[in-house]
């Protein structure tokens, strides 16, 4: 098939991607001292032949370093190691938005630096245990309720965070991780959040987090550089599927599209087991939200044509296939077999199953 669709421009907010394929954001704990380095900006750099690049999820707060070896950006040294991820994308012709991604209670003690501490809506551990280097796995702690100084702290951050990244680490936008049990995602969902403030309880409550980071983020930087990932369906990282999931994520749909974010980017990790997001949510976010939608889930170039040319979004997300597969853009368009990524270097550190995958 001839990706005529897939392979044009559009336009997303105030610049131009050069195709509809987009790098999906990927954890590869590869940033040592939670700071990115050259080694991440080969990585990017030679995967720029997507139309648009979302980072490894990154820490606007020390509280958010949740896993061993992701970025931050919430400083200086920081944002000048992702200059050079920036640099390099944009040399060869890429797009690069930042994935803001706070862990909340997804974290242990170990992988944070001194003075942070594990905080989250509710005083809810996450099940399950969490990789450290010292101690290889360890069980969640229980997290520090936020008071809601905490809450305002934590918008800030965000907020602080992206114009960073804009203005310092040169990214040409920001991605919220609005998804698969972070921060956001924990006040969200029900299975964390049993606040029974403003922040928690009925949905117009339990989405007021995440409206209110976007709404900040935006006026940090503008609406048109922002975008937001979402999981409805997700129960990665402990979170569950409640009664009302669906109406709870359109009335966040509408409160996105009425600040005008750049995109919604909404996770479907069915074809790796998860639970179907069915097609009605992803039919209503289309409704309720009225500017760009990227699909994701075990697309293929094939099925990434057909939704696009039906009009059920407007970019699709690959993930894995870009581990191994440094130009899986060009792959795409001329038929060529695609490799295999080796998932036991997913997350180590080192070059191994980052950067020796045959380039092309």
């Amino acid at each position: 098939m001839k990706y005529k669709k897939l392979f044009s421009e559009l336009k997303l907010g105030p610049i131009t991607l050069k195709n509809r394929v987009v790098m999906s954001p990927m954890t590869r704990c590869r940033a040592l001292g939670n700071v990115p380095n050259d080694m991440m900006a080969k990585y990017y750099g030679l995967r720029a032949g997507a139309g648009l690049i979302v980072t490894e999820g990154t820490s606007p707060s020390p509280n958010g370093l949740g896993y061993a070896r992701i970025p931050g950006c919430f400083n200086q040294e920081q944002a000048r190691g992702w200059r050079k991820v920036t640099d390099a994308v944009h040399a060869n012709g890429g797009r690069i938005f930042i994935q803001l991604m706070h862990t909340g209670r997804v974290t242990h003690p170990l992988n944070l630096p001194a003075g942070a501490k594990t905080v989250a809506p509710s005083a809810v551990a996450a099940p399950g245990e969490m990789w450290t280097d010292q101690k290889q796995m360890q069980p969640h702690p229980v997290p520090a309720e936020m008071t809601k100084g905490e809450i305002r702290e934590a918008i800030g951050e965000f907020a602080h965070s992206a114009k960073l990244a804009i203005d310092a680490g040169g990214f040409d936008g920001v991605e919220l991780h609005g998804a698969n049990g972070y921060l956001i995602d924990q006040f969200l969902n029900p299975a964390s959040n049993k606040r029974t403030d403003e922040y928690g309880g009925p949905a117009e409550n339990r989405i007021r987090f995440a409206a209110e980071v976007a709404h900040a983020t935006a006026a940090a930087i503008g609406a048109e550089r922002l975008g937001m990932r979402v999981s409805p369906y997700g129960v990665f990282n402990g979170m569950e599927v409640y009664e009302g999931v669906e109406d709870c994520f359109a009335l966040l749909g509408q409160r996105l599209n009425n600040l005008k974010l750049a995109y919604l980017h909404i996770v479907d990790h069915s074809s790796m087991g998860a639970p179907e997001v069915k097609p009605s949510i992803k039919a209503r976010l289309r409704r309720e939200f009225k500017q760009a939608l990227i699909l994701s889930g075990g697309y293929d170039g094939d099925r990434a044509e057909r939704d696009l040319l039906e009009g059920r979004g407007d970019l699709v997300a690959f993930g894995r296939p870009f581990i191994a597969n440094p130009k899986l853009v060009e792959k795409l368009g001329s038929g060529a077999p695609l490799l295999a990524p080796d998932p036991a270097t997913f997350y180590t550190p080192g070059e191994k199953g980052y950067l020796d995958y045959p380039v092309e």
